[in-house]
C-alpha cells in the first residue's frame, strides 16, 4: 500500500495499541480533525509519518515517543467468519515475509484485545508474533538520523512511534510467558525458529543474535532503549521471562550465524568471521558447531495446523524462493502412487485414483483444512508435498521413506540431507529395509557430515537389509564381499 488514506478511512486498529485505538470515522468527524495523507514507509503496514501526532490515542504531553503508530485501514470489508479468516491470512502472510506491522497485528489478534476476536484467542501464537517483531530490524533500525534541536534525539516521528510499540511488545510478551508453563514456552521458541528459518540467511542471523549475549533480549542492539529497560533489574522495567526465552548460548549463537553462511549469503559469511572473532573462545568451537550445523533440522515439516476455538487454523505462508520454486515443479517425477498411499493413510480417500484430476474435491478438501488452507478445486503440487509430509509426521513409515528420498534427490522440497536422513531413521526405527540400506550408505559415505564414516555400522546395517530381502541392498552386499575375499595377487 503506497498511501495512507484520509482519517475518516481509518478503521479501528484490532491491536488496540497504545492505551486506545482509532474510533473510526465517526470520531473523527467528532474530533474535527484533518489528516494530511502521507507517503507510506516501504512496507506493506508501515505507519505514515503525520503532520500533528498530538491527536494519536495514547500520546501523553511532555512524554516522548508515548504514542503508537497509526494503522492503514483493512484490505478487506466482508463481515463474519469469512472476513476473519481472509484477514488472518493476509496479515499471516506479511507476518511470515517478516512485515514489522504485520505481526504486530497478528499478536493483538491472537492475544484477543479486541472483543470480535475472541475466538482467536491463542497466547502461544501471540506470543511468537511479538517475538517476531521485536527481533525484527523493521522495528528499530533508524529511519532517519535528524535530531531534534531542542532534545538531541531521533526526531523521525516513525522512529518514535516503533519504540513505543516495541515497549509495549516487550510488556505484553513477558506477560504471556509468565502464565506459560515449560512446554509451552518451547512451543513459542520452536515455532519462532521454523518460521526465521523459512527466512534464509536474514532469519538464521537473527537467530544467531538471539542467543549471543552481546545483543539485547530479542537480538536487537545492546544499546537499545527498549533492550536495555528490559535487562534492567526491579519491578518496573525489568522483563525476566523475556530475558530467559532464549538462553545465552555461544553454540547456538554459532550454529546459527554459520547455517546464514551455508546458504551461500556473501553478508551471512562476513558476519560468521566476525562473530569468530568477537570473543578468544568462540573459535574453539569451530568443528564441533560446523557437525552440528550439518545435522540441523527445524522444528516442524510446516508450521503446525492447529486452531483456536472456533478460529482460523494457522497455516504456513512462508514463501518459496527459487530453488524451492524449482523443486515443487519436479513433483511431476515423483510417481503419483505414493501420494495416493499418502492421502489413504490419512483416512481422505474412499475412492480408486489414478492422476490427480482423479482426486475428489472432498479428499482435497479435507487435506487442505488438516493442513490449515482453504480448500480447491484441484491438487497442487505443494497439496501433494504436505499429504505425504502429513503421512510422515504421522507415522507412515512409507510416506516417511519417499520423504527422505524427496528431500535426497530435491524433488517437492529443496535438498536437505540432515531432513533426508531424519526421515530415512524415522522409517527404519519401523523396520523398512529399504531405510536400513539407504542409512547403510550414509553411513558409508559420510554424506555432507551429516552421518559419521562407521564402516562397521554400515556393513551390519547392509546385512540386514539384505537378510530382509532388498535387492539393492543384497547385490551391493555381494560386490561387497566379492571384493574383499578376493585372493591378492602374488
Amino acid at each position: 500500500m503506497s498511501e495512507c488514506d484520509q482519517a475518516g478511512s481509518i478503521r479501528q486498529s484490532s491491536n488496540g495499541s497504545a492505551g486506545g485505538v482509532f474510533k473510526g470515522r465517526k470520531a473523527f468527524a467528532r474530533m474535527g480533525v484533518t489528516l494530511m495523507a502521507g507517503l507510506c514507509v516501504s512496507l506493506s503496514l508501515s505507519g505514515c509519518d503525520m503532520r500533528n501526532w498530538r491527536w494519536l490515542p495514547g500520546y501523553k504531553a511532555g512524554v516522548s515517543g508515548a504514542y503508537a503508530c497509526p494503522r492503514p485501514p483493512d484490505p478487506f470489508q466482508t463481515q463474519g467468519f469469512n472476513g476473519q479468516e481472509r484477514e488472518i491470512r493476509y496479515y499471516r502472510h506479511l507476518g511470515f515475509a517478516n512485515d514489522f506491522f504485520a505481526q504486530l497485528e497478528l499478536a493483538g489478534r491472537y492475544a484477543a484485545l479486541d472483543a470480535s476476536d475472541k475466538n482467536l484467542e491463542d497466547h502461544i501464537e501471540s506470543s511468537v508474533w511479538l517475538v517476531m517483531a521485536l527481533a525484527n530490524q523493521q522495528g528499530y533500525a533508524p529511519a532517519s538520523r535528524a535530531m531534534d534541536p531542542r532534545g538531541g534525539v531521533l526526531a523521525s516521528r516513525y522512529d518514535k512511534c516503533r519504540a513505543y510499540e516495541r515497549e509495549r511488545a516487550y510488556r505484553m510478551l513477558d506477560n504471556e510467558l509468565s502464565m506459560m508453563d515449560s512446554g509451552e514456552r518451547d512451543k513459542v521458541r520452536d515455532r519462532v525458529i521454523y518460521i526465521q528459518s523459512t527466512l534464509g540467511a536474514d532469519g538464521f542471523r537473527t537467530l544467531g543474535r538471539l542467543y549471543d549475549d552481546q545483543y539485547g533480549p530479542m537480538g536487537e542492539p545492546a544499546d537499545n532503549p527498549q533492550a536495555i529497560r528490559a535487562m534492567m533489574r526491579g519491578r518496573n522495567y525489568g522483563m525476566s521471562n523475556v530475558r530467559t526465552l532464549f538462553e545465552r548460548s555461544d553454540v547456538d549463537a554459532y550454529l546459527y550465524n554459520y547455517k546464514a553462511s551455508e546458504t551461500g549469503d556473501v553478508g551471512a559469511y562476513v558476519l560468521l568471521k566476525d562473530f569468530e572473532k568477537s570473543a578468544p573462545t568462540r573459535t574453539k568451537y569451530a568443528s564441533f558447531v560446523e557437525s552440528k550445523a550439518h545435522r540441523w533440522v527445524a522444528p516442524y515439516e510446516f508450521y503446525p495446523p492447529e486452531a483456536p476455538q472456533g478460529g482460523v487454523p494457522h497455516s504456513d505462508e512462508s514463501r518459496p524462493d527459487d530453488a524451492a520454486s524449482y523443486a515443487l515443479s519436479r513433483m511431476e517425477e515423483l510417481p503419483f502412487i505414493h501420494v495416493v498411499r499418502a492421502l489413504d493413510y490419512l483416512n481422505l480417500l474412499n475412492v480408486a485414483c489414478f492422476e490427480p484430476k482423479d482426486v475428489p474435491k472432498q479428499t482435497i478438501d479435507g487435506l487442505r483444512s488438516m493442513i490449515g488452507m482453504p480448500g480447491g478445486e484441484r491438487l497442487t503440487y505443494l497439496d501433494r508435498v504436505r499429504a505425504i509430509q502429513l503421512a510422515a509426521v504421522n507415522g507412515d513409515s512409507r510416506s516417511q521413506l519417499v520423504l527422505a528420498v524427496m528431500y535426497s534427490e530435491g524433488v517437492g522440497v529443496e535438498v536437505d540431507y540432515a531432513r533426508a536422513f531424519y526421515w530415512y531413521q524415522r522409517a527404519e526405527k519401523q523396520g523398512s529395509p529399504e531405510a536400513r540400506y539407504a542409512m547403510s550408505t550414509y553411513f558409508d559415505l559420510g554424506m555432507k557430515g551429516v552421518a559419521d564414516q562407521n564402516k562397521a555400522e554400515a556393513v551390519v546395517m547392509q546385512l540386514d537389509s539384505a537378510l530382509a530381502g532388498f535387492k539393492p541392498s543384497a547385490g551391493r552386499l555381494q560386490a561387497v564381499l566379492a571384493q574383499v575375499s578376493r585372493t591378492p595377487e602374488n
